[in-house]
């Protein structure tokens, strides 16, 4: 399948590392001119050089998580065809040791910083007749994993406010659908995996295993997924070819999920 986005602009948040980066890179290999998202200059421009040519790429240092740093975009910016809405954290702590200052973060990174993007860039997409819009949600949406409830919570919104805006674009040329991906071995996660299976003898690699093992069972893939392979189920829902495919949660788990809806 040959996918084409020459002269599109896509818009990656939580771009510098982990799954965004292998979208922005898996759009850009597509034709896309690829903006690269993060908080701080420093790890925008050290993601930039990761390409391998720096052409139809740039970097915007700025938290999305916030709302100030949404306008800061938005000035820098003002209208994308793609939006990527990658951002967001996670972290493994029991439910009763979560404080409020903890959800509300949480909420803010995960699930406003997707809010505010789609509000303000799709209107713009609306007027062109064409736009994609994708949240990364993950299977701890649907499976909501007792170690990080919080992260759970912000992802099952994802999945609520994705199809809200679908709902709200219909037949305008829009599309608007969450990803689902798996335990993905990426940046970040492997302090997560420590913590999880910590035993210092066995590699990432063996760790990660054990913890697919030990938490994520159902998984049929036996394995983590890794970000590429979530970043192509991501270039396919923004082609021309997923025309017909929105308001559609799309799972990248490794069959995790055992459910059929």
């Amino acid at each position: 399948m040959i996918i084409d986005l020459s002269r599109r602009i896509a818009l990656i948040t939580g771009s510098t590392a982990g799954i965004g980066l292998a979208i922005a890179k898996a759009l850009h290999h597509a034709g896309a001119d690829i903006i690269i998202n993060g908080r701080t200059d420093k790890r925008v421009e050290a993601a930039v050089t990761l390409f391998s040519t720096q052409e139809r790429v740039r970097g915007i240092a700025a938290d999305v998580g916030t709302s100030a740093g949404c306008e800061k975009l938005f000035a820098k910016i003002p209208h994308v065809d793609i939006l990527i809405n990658n951002t967001g954290v996670f972290e493994p702590k029991p439910v009763f040791e979560i404080s409020d200052a903890e959800w509300e973060k949480f909420f803010a990174i995960n699930v406003m910083s997707g809010i505010r993007l789609s509000r303000h860039y799709i209107p713009n997409m609306i007027e062109q007749q064409w736009g994609r819009v994708v949240f990364i949600s993950s299977e701890s949406a649907i499976q909501i994993p007792p170690e990080m409830v919080h992260y759970g919570m912000t992802k099952t919104a994802q999945l609520a406010i994705a199809r809200g805006f679908a709902e709200t674009v219909a037949g305008n040329g829009v599309t608007v659908n969450s990803v689902l991906p798996g335990p993905t071995l990426s940046e970040g996660v492997e302090k997560f995996i420590r913590e999880m299976v910590p035993d210092p003898a066995l590699t990432l690699e063996e760790a990660s295993r054990e913890f697919i093992k030990q938490a994520r069972s159902t998984s049929l893939l036996g394995r983590m997924t890794s970000a590429e392979e979530v970043a192509n189920m991501v270039v396919y829902l923004c082609s021309y070819k997923a025309s017909a495919t929105t308001g559609a949660a799309v799972r990248v788990d490794g069959g995790v999920l055992r459910g059929l809806l």
